[in-house]
Formats: C-alpha cells, structure tokens, sequence
C-alpha cells in the first residue's frame, strides 16, 4: 500500500467508490437472480417441448412406415420433389434482461395456402403434414435450447462479476479504507504531539 495516498481527499473518494461497487454488486445479484430463475422457466418449457418432440417424431415415423407399404419408395420421392414447397422460416431477436435470444417463427407450405400431396393420397398428405409439424417442433425447441444456453453463458459471466466484486474488490477497498483511515489518525496524533511539544517550549 505504498503507494496510496492517506489523503482524507482520498478516503473521499475512496468512500464514493466503494458505495457505487456496493450498488454495482447489489443489481448484479438481482440480474443473477433473475436470470435464474427465467432459465429454469425456460428450462421447464424445454423438458415439455422435448417430450412433445419424441411424440410427434414417433407419430411421424409410423404414418411414413404406412406410406411407405402402400406405396413404393419410388413414388414418395417423386410426391416429395413435386411437393417441394419450402417453409417459411423468420428470425429475429427478443431481450430477456439484457440477453438478446433467437425468436423463430414456422410457416408450413399447407398453412400459407399452398396444395400438398396433388399426386399422392391421404396417407400421403397426413404423412406431409406429421412431418411439417415435427419440424415446427424442432425449430422451437433449437429456439429454446439456444434461449438457455445464452442465459446459462450470461448466468455464469454475472456470477463472476458478482463473485469478483463480493470477495476481492469490495474487500480490497475496505482494506485500503482501513488503511487510510488508521494513517489518518496517526497523522493527527503526530499533530496533536507535535503542537503539546511546541506549547510546551513555548511556555
């Protein structure tokens, strides 16, 4: 600490930091906390959504399998060449406490209107429309796994900021307060000994 000034300036200004890194550390903690606990609300949505998704894989595979032994192989893929319409797929972003994350909105070719399965048959068309809902599926569950993993990132980088402020800046600044202010003292002892002295001689 040689190179601190005992100044009472200084303890001033020391006092003025140590209350802002004080007020910096309390909104920290609430951003943590917060973050938090929108994480484990994301993450329960993400539990459903994941349970939803194996469902519909299920219910996908099996109306395919059914195609598949009423048609042959061949003629799927000549109805998915024709019926290659592609989805409609918007991204933007949305805040959640400072945190941008993916917000995906799904468009399926039957819902903007367009015709499925012209040359193929209701099985066909069930299938077409199973496997366009697995996708709508997959996509928001993309949206939610990257929607957690951006909060666990900004989670874990408030911790450490939290954590620094809590057991080393903070601390580090009321030692040197400490510091100053035992200096301090020792400065106007000296003073008060230094006058008592001069009265003394003076007398």
């Amino acid at each position: 600490m040689t190179t601190i000034k005992p100044t009472r300036s200084e303890l001033i200004k020391l006092n003025k930091q140590i209350k802002l890194a004080k007020s910096g550390h309390s909104l920290l903690k609430k951003k943590r906390d917060g973050l938090i606990l929108e994480f484990f609300e994301v993450l329960k949505n993400a539990k459903s959504m994941r349970g939803e998704l194996a469902t519909k894989y299920k219910h996908a595979q099996a109306k395919l399998t059914l195609a598949r032994t009423l048609h042959t192989d061949v003629k799927l893929r000549s109805i998915a060449f024709v019926a290659s319409d592609m989805p409609v797929i918007d991204m933007e972003t949305k805040n959640i406490m400072g945190v941008k994350v993916p917000r995906i909105e799904y468009t399926s070719p039957a819902a903007s209107g367009r015709t499925i399965g012209l040359l193929g048959s209701a099985v066909i068309d069930d299938t077409i429309v199973r496997y366009q809902d697995l996708l709508r599926s997959i996509i928001k569950v993309a949206e939610v796994e990257t929607t957690m993993k951006r909060l666990l990132t900004e989670i874990e980088k408030t911790k450490r900021r939290v954590n620094a402020l809590e057991f080393t800046v903070i601390p580090r600044m009321d030692s040197v307060k400490k510091f100053i202010k035992l200096r301090l003292e020792e400065l106007e002892r000296e003073n008060i000994f230094r006058l008592k002295r001069v009265k003394a001689k003076t007398l």
